[in-house]
C-alpha cells in the first residue's frame, strides 16, 4: 500500500487504541520511521489512550524517543500527552477520541498548537465545512473508510462495564466489542425491545468512495482509512481504491462506473456491509448489520504453497504447491510473516514439468508439486514467503488431479 498513501499511523505496545494488535516494540521506532521516510511517506505515532499517573514517565520516554527517531507527529487524546508534546516541541494531532464537534473546540486546540485535528466521526459534511471555515492554520482530518464504533467517536464504557474489568476499557485500547454481539433487551415489566436477539448495535463499515468529490470540495486536508488489525491485502486494496478515486476526481475522470468497480473490489476484502456514516444524514437502523458481527466477504486467502527458490535473473520462482492448485489469471498474493515481501498479481506464466500450462494439478501435503511461476517482484527463497490464492467459494469446486 506504500505507493497509494501519503502517511501511516501506527502504535507501540502501549498507549494506542488497538492494544490487541501486533504493535511495534519501542526499540522498533527508528526502523519503522526510517522505513516510512525511505518510501517518502510520513509516520504518525498513536499515543491516544487515557493515561494514568504511574504511566507518565513512560509516556514521556515514548514521546521523546519518537522525536529522536524523527516521527512526523504524534496522535494525542490525553492532555498529558499534549503537554509533553508541547514541552519537547513535537508536532501533534488531536485524536478523534476528543470528539471535536464544533468550531469553538477546534479553535481551542488550534491555539494549543495542534497541527491537525481528527474530527468526530458523528459530524455531517456541512458541520465539517463550518469548522474548516473557522480555522486559520490547523488542518482537519476525517475518516473515510473502515470499522465504525457505535459510541461517540470511540469513547465508550460498554466493554469495561459489561466485562466488569477496567482492563477491558475501549478507552485504553482493549475493547471486547460487545456491540457486535446479539442482545435481548427486556425492561422490568417484562416487555421486550423490538430488536429481540439481533445485533442492533453493530454498525456497518464506513465507505465513502462514492462521495470523494464532495469530501475534497469540503476542503478536508487529510483522509483517514481505519485498517489496523486487517490483512495487508485489505490495506492495499482499500488504499489503492481511494487513491484512484482521488486521482480520478482531479483529472476529471470520476464516474459512476468507476465507483461501481471500486465498491466491487472493496466488497471482496473484509467488510460488515457499508454505510456512508454521518456525512449526509444521521445513521439509522439500516446502517447497522443485524445478521453478522464479522466479515461478509465471500473471498478468502488460501495458502497453496511456498517459494522454495527465486531466480532474480529470470523472475521465475520455484513453488512447492502443497495445498491446492494455480490457474492462469488467478489473483495471488506472495508474502511472508517475517519478510518485507508483499506482491499482489495475477498468474501470468506458470510452468509444470518445464512446460507452460493454463492450470496445474492439485498439490497436497502428501504429494506436493513443484511448479514455476513468473513473479512481479523479488521474493524470498527457502519457504520464507508463502503464496496465497485470493478467491471466492468456487475454488474447491474445481479438481485438477494428476
Amino acid at each position: 500500500a506504500l505507493k497509494h498513501v501519503d502517511s501511516i499511523y501506527f502504535g507501540i505496545k502501549r498507549f494506542n487504541m488497538r492494544m490487541r494488535s501486533e504493535n511495534f516494540a519501542l526499540k522498533d521506532l527508528n526502523k519503522v520511521i526510517d522505513f516510512c521516510h525511505k518510501n517518502e511517506i510520513k509516520a504518525y505515532l498513536t499515543t491516544n489512550i487515557l493515561v494514568y499517573d504511574k504511566e507518565l514517565d513512560f509516556l514521556r520516554d515514548v514521546i521523546e524517543k519518537s522525536k529522536d527517531a524523527g516521527v512526523d507527529a504524534i496522535i494525542v487524546h490525553d492532555f498529558a500527552a499534549i503537554q509533553i508534546a508541547k514541552e519537547i516541541n513535537i508536532p501533534f494531532h488531536i485524536s478523534t477520541q476528543c470528539n471535536i464537534s464544533n468550531s469553538l473546540s477546534a479553535r481551542f486546540y488550534e491555539k494549543l498548537g495542534a497541527e491537525r485535528i481528527i474530527l468526530a466521526r458523528e459530524l455531517s459534511l456541512e458541520k465539517i465545512k463550518e469548522i474548516k471555515r473557522n480555522l486559520t492554520k490547523t488542518e482537519i482530518e476525517t475518516f473515510i473508510h473502515g470499522a465504525m464504533c457505535t459510541s461517540i467517536s470511540g469513547r465508550c464504557y460498554f466493554s469495561q462495564d459489561i466485562c466488569g474489568n477496567e482492563k477491558k476499557s475501549a478507552n485504553r485500547g482493549n475493547c471486547e466489542q460487545p456491540c457486535r454481539r446479539r442482545w435481548w433487551l427486556r425492561e422490568e415489566s417484562g416487555a421486550e425491545y423490538i430488536y429481540d436477539g439481533t445485533r442492533f448495535l453493530n454498525s456497518r463499515d464506513l465507505c465513502t468512495i462514492a462521495y470523494i468529490p464532495d469530501l475534497i470540495e469540503a476542503k478536508i486536508d487529510a483522509f483517514k482509512i481505519e485498517g489496523r488489525m486487517r490483512h495487508p491485502h485489505y490495506v492495499n486494496v482499500v488504499a489503492k481504491s481511494y487513491r484512484e478515486a482521488i486521482e480520478a476526481y482531479y483529472n476529471g475522470t470520476f464516474t459512476k462506473r468507476k465507483v461501481g468497480r471500486w465498491v466491487t473490489d472493496l466488497k471482496k476484502v473484509y467488510n460488515r456491509g457499508f454505510t456512508p456514516g454521518f456525512y449526509f444524514k444521521r445513521m439509522t437502523e439500516e446502517d447497522h448489520q443485524h445478521k453478522s458481527p464479522t466479515n461478509l466477504s465471500h473471498y478468502r486467502y488460501i495458502n497453496v504453497g511456498q517459494i522454495e527458490k527465486y531466480n532474480q535473473r529470470t523472475g521465475f520462482a520455484n513453488i512447492s504447491l502443497d495445498n491446492g492448485y494455480l490457474t492462469q489469471n488467478d489473483d495471488i498474493i506472495i508474502m511472508g510473516n517475517n519478510t518485507d515481501t508483499y506482491i499482489h498479481q495475477k498468474v501470468k506464466i506458470i510452468k509444470f514439468k518445464e512446460k507452460e500450462v493454463n492450470k496445474t494439478p492439485r498439490g497436497t501435503k502428501e504429494k506436493p508439486l513443484l511448479v514455476e511461476l513468473k513473479v512481479d517482484g523479488k521474493a524470498i527463497s527457502n519457504g520464507e514467503d508463502k503464496i496465497y490464492v485470493f478467491t471466492d467459494k468456487t475454488y474447491n469446486k474445481k479438481n485438477y488431479s494428476l
